[in-house]
Order: structure tokens, then C-alpha cells, then sequence
């Protein structure tokens, strides 16, 4: 037998379990054919399918060549569940195929089904091709993986080997997936993302998925959808339910406003939709008279200032200020390659 195949044949036996290659195969180790009637989506799959352009050349490559690479799933009853090839089952349906190539994975727990679902994903598609709720899945599962013990990275690397064409695959190209996680600042730098941007996409992880759908149109500024969710499940679903039924958008001060009457038990359906509408900040819209703490004035001012010259240079600072969050606003929403 050629080495070459020996090697490769151990490689999937090590990862795959011992009753590999066991599984019926019509192509090449390790890979059997699977009728598209026997496939089924993953539950709650949070990727957005090809579509368009993107999703006519897929259609026709495969009408020419077939699907060239494998899909990879594993068994729920009597069907199989995708873990990847999602696009490529759904392309292979409108070519006209009746089956796929595919590998079955077995002895998989959750966390490590939903790692090959969202690494596979990244695989094939650039982090920033994706919508805020995609990102905030990728990140939120890494996340996950990153505080758990034992993750099978020896797995997310053989699925890099299976996620490309025959003889594409090269050892030193390989995603270093094995290599040691441990912040937000690894997953930072591997999504070119800051630190608090990485928090961010954690919290709209927690939003229900009709929220994240909001975030993703852009009826919900992304760090408003951070205040959201803080919120509880009822009253995410009120919020949801308001903003859907009108053409309300919420920007990061409704959103304040939201948490603060979530988290002081006062948030109903009247409440919400006068803080949505506007109606509420518009009646609340005076700021109550403050003063500003002594040492604070002492840290940035001499004793000998006097009041009015004190007012002006704090009154061009926040000028400033608030000029700069403006035109950093399009960057915070996108939520990429933002300094804090």
C-alpha cells in the first residue's frame, strides 16, 4: 500500500475513533455518499445561506464537478445532521443531485458540534463577510472552547483538512487551532478585533435571536443591543415586539433607559414603547443640575481660574468630545478594529 494513503488512513483512525473504517464508503477512506433526503440542517444553524451570485456560481461548479468537498455530519436518529456544507447541500439540491459526498463524526459532544459548525463557517468565508449575530456566534463559541479543558483540537484540524479540495491541504498551512487560548486579547487578535469589541459580541450573543435579527438591520445600534441584553427574556420579547410593530429604531440612549427601568422591576409593554418612541426622553429631556466634584476641578485647573473661564474650557471639552464620537460612531457600530 502507498505510504502516502498508510499515513493518511492512520490519521483518521487516530481522530475518528477505533470503528473508523468501519463506515461505508463509496468514494475514498473515510468519506461515504449520503442522499440529500437524508440530511437535515444543524438546529438553529446561525448562518445566513449563500445567495445571488455567490449562490449561482456554487450551483454551477457543482453541476460541472459535483461537490468536491466532502460535508461533514453526524447521526440524530435515523438521519444525519450537518455540521458543515450547508451552502453546499442546498447548491447540490438545485443542481439536481440526489446525494453528497460525506464524513460522519461520531462520539461528538455539543460544544464540539457547535466549534465545527462555526470554525468550518470561518473556513470558507472571511469574519468580516458576516452579520453582527454571525460574529457574535463565532466569537461566543471560540469563547467557550477557550475556557473548557480537553477541547479536541486535533479535530477542528482534520476538519481544516476536509474543508479543502483534494491536495490543497498542506501542513503548514493549517489554522493553529491547537495553539493555547486565553483571553478576550487572543480572540481579539485573531478576529482583529479590540478587546471591548470581543465583550460586546458576547453580550449580543445573549440577545433573543429576533433581537440579533433587529442588530443585523440596523433598527438596533450594536452597542444598544449590548443594553439589551441585560434585559430579561419577557421583556426582550416586549422590546422585539414594539420595534417590529413600528418603525421605531433604538439607539444607545433608549437602550440605557430600557436596562435601567429592566433592572428597577419597572419595565412593561407602556413603558417600553414610551422609551422606544421617544415619547419618554423627550418629557425626561432637561438634565437635572449637578455640580462638579472639587477635586476634580483642582486635577485639571489651577486655584486661581476663576468660574466663567473654568465653564467655557469644560463646555469646549465636551465639544470635542462628543465631535469625536460622532464620526467614531460608523466604526463602534461595525464593531472592528476599534481602540478603546
Amino acid at each position: 500500500m502507498d505510504k502516502n494513503k498508510m499515513k493518511k488512513t492512520e490519521t483518521f483512525a487516530s481522530i475518528f475513533g477505533d470503528d473508523y473504517e468501519e463506515t461505508p464508503s463509496t468514494r475514498d477512506e473515510g468519506v461515504t455518499t449520503l442522499k440529500l433526503e437524508q440530511l437535515v440542517p444543524f438546529p438553529n444553524h446561525p448562518f445566513k445561506l449563500y445567495e445571488g451570485e455567490r449562490l449561482d456560481e456554487m450551483v454551477e461548479s457543482i453541476k460541472n464537478f459535483g461537490v468536491i468537498v466532502p460535508i461533514v455530519v453526524r447521526k440524530k436518529g435515523l438521519k444525519f445532521e450537518i455540521l458543515s456544507g450547508h451552502n453546499r447541500v442546498n447548491a447540490a439540491k438545485l443542481a439536481g443531485l440526489t446525494d453528497v459526498p460525506s464524513v460522519i463524526k461520531e462520539g461528538l459532544t455539543e460544544e464540539e458540534a457547535t466549534l465545527i459548525v462555526t470554525e468550518t463557517n470561518l473556513m470558507q468565508r472571511s469574519f468580516t463577510d458576516l452579520v453582527h449575530s454571525e460574529r457574535a456566534t463565532v466569537i461566543a463559541t471560540r469563547h467557550t472552547a477557550m475556557k473548557s479543558q480537553g477541547v479536541r483540537t486535533d479535530l477542528l484540524n482534520e476538519i481544516e483538512k476536509l474543508s479543502k479540495a483534494p491536495g490543497l491541504a498542506s501542513e503548514e498551512t493549517f489554522y493553529p487551532m491547537d495553539k493555547k487560548l486565553r483571553t478576550h486579547e487572543t480572540i481579539g487578535n485573531e478576529y482583529n478585533l479590540s478587546q471591548a469589541s470581543v465583550a460586546r459580541y458576547l453580550r449580543i450573543d445573549k440577545l433573543s435571536d429576533e433581537l440579533k435579527g433587529l442588530v443585523d438591520e440596523g433598527k438596533v445600534a450594536m452597542r444598544a443591543g449590548v443594553d439589551l441584553s441585560y434585559l430579561s427574556d419577557d421583556n426582550q420579547e416586549i422590546v422585539e415586539a414594539i420595534i417590529s410593530e413600528n418603525t421605531f429604531k433604538v439607539d444607545m440612549k433608549k437602550a440605557a433607559l430600557l436596562r435601567d427601568y429592566d433592572k428597577e422591576g419597572k419595565l412593561n409593554w407602556d413603558t417600553a414603547k414610551q422609551i422606544i418612541s421617544g415619547d419618554m426622553l423627550k418629557s425626561t429631556g432637561k438634565v437635572k443640575a449637578f455640580k462638579i466634584q472639587p477635586t476634580i476641578i483642582s486635577k485639571y485647573f489651577r486655584p486661581t481660574e476663576n468660574k466663567k473661564d473654568i465653564e467655557k474650557t469644560i463646555e469646549k471639552a465636551l465639544e470635542m468630545y462628543f465631535s469625536h464620537m460622532k464620526t467614531m460612531e460608523p466604526d463602534l457600530e461595525e464593531g472592528e478594529e476599534m481602540i478603546e
